[in-house]
């Protein structure tokens, strides 16, 4: 019987034929692993501010965040309650001293309408009074306007989460009103003016007469009397010219009007 052997090149053709189907799969290998998942935007957020060059410099600090979609942008406050309303953001980032509606008095009228909108104050003013507005107003976060760029990134995220986030300065101030019993202790309480009232008084200190105001705010000329005879009993203020002043220092009309007006 003749014998069968097997010739070196066949056993190598086979041997090459046998691999072929490993290094098929190796190479194959890398495209059934799972690939890297894209990172989306999970925060919606708005931001509010009347000086264009501080919302630009924002939309490009937030846009180096990829979990961040800017939806809205806005110069005033009136602008700002249209547009939250109409977009839900997840957070809006706010200045207070603006034009025709202050980021305050906004900020009250978005959380009537749409309360599930998170507020974060971003500013250059950090009074008594404006703290003990943003503890009664329920406000989410408030930010000094020298924070950090991380420090403003970082409360946009806590405060999407559901919690609270203030500058360590705001946060200091904030325990000091809350642990101060208001008599005895030698300082003056901050005056609590209603939403209305912080209206009035913005488009008084702006310059707007009384019929003005009361086209502004949809109101009747007797109704603004009222507002501005209650400021003047809560400040302890008989002119306009003093409501004015009080206006710059309290922080609800930007401090770059001042030299503007002739007060």
């Amino acid at each position: 019987m003749k014998k069968i052997t097997l010739s070196k090149r066949h056993s190598t053709t086979s041997s090459r034929e046998a691999k072929r189907p490993l290094m098929a799969a190796r190479r194959s290998a890398p495209d059934n692993q799972p690939s890297k998942p894209k990172v989306t935007a999970t925060i919606r957020l708005m931001i509010v501010d009347d000086h264009t060059f501080i919302r630009e410099a924002l939309r490009s600090l937030v846009e180096l965040d990829k979990s961040i979609e800017i939806i809205g942008e806005a110069d005033n406050g009136r602008k700002a309650v249209d547009l939250a309303v109409e977009k839900r953001p997840t957070v809006l980032l706010m200045d207070i001293g603006m034009p025709r509606l202050n980021g305050l008095a906004a900020a009250r009228q978005i959380r009537q309408l749409a309360p599930d909108v998170r507020i974060i104050l971003l500013t250059a003013f950090g009074t008594d009074q404006y703290i003990q507005q943003v503890i009664d107003g329920d406000i989410h976060g408030y930010l000094l306007k020298d924070s950090p760029s991380n420090l403003i990134t970082h409360a946009i995220h806590e405060v999407a989460k559901g919690n609270t986030f203030h500058s360590p300065a705001i946060s200091r101030r904030m325990r000091t009103i809350y642990d101060e019993v208001p008599s005895g202790n030698g300082h003056k309480p901050a005056i609590k003016l209603t939403s209305r009232e912080v209206e009035v008084l913005q488009l008084i200190a702006e310059g707007s007469a009384n019929k003005q105001v009361a086209g502004e705010l949809n109101i009747s000329i007797k109704t603004v009397e009222k507002h501005r005879q209650n400021l003047m009993d809560k400040l302890r203020i008989h002119d306009t010219a003093s409501l004015t002043r009080y206006a710059i220092s309290s922080g609800v009309i930007d401090n770059m009007v001042q030299t503007l007006l002739p007060i």
